[in-house]
């Protein structure tokens, strides 16, 4: 589910960010949060439905968000909504990733 839905955010997020990119002439707006809807859904893929997967999953994106290790900071230089949803789609990625080590590890239950 969680899959579907953050391919869904992402399909619409990108030509959304887009118009309002175009419209307000601002290169990333801040009052844009669909890109962070798309980056957090894709870090909670596959995690367990458990408020600790969610905690985690939300405090490693928004690390990923923040600290943008390559490739994120890369793909933000994409120009319109394209770069401004797919910047954190590869945050919610290593997200993704960490939180499923974690719980493979045994480091979150």
């Amino acid at each position: 589910m969680a899959i579907a839905l953050a391919g869904l955010v992402t399909l619409i997020g990108i030509p959304a960010a887009t118009l309002v990119v175009r419209g307000s002439g601002i290169k990333d707006p801040q009052f844009v949060v669909i890109d962070e809807v798309a980056g957090q859904l894709v870090a909670l893929i596959a995690v367990p439905l458990a408020w600790k997967s969610f905690l985690a999953g939300f405090i490693l994106f928004r690390v990923f968000d923040i600290v943008k290790p390559p490739p994120v900071r890369q793909l933000e230089a994409i120009p319109e909504g394209t770069g401004i949803v797919l910047d954190d789609v590869a945050a919610g990625l290593y997200a993704l990733g960490t939180l499923h080590l974690l719980l493979h590890f045994g480091l979150l239950r």
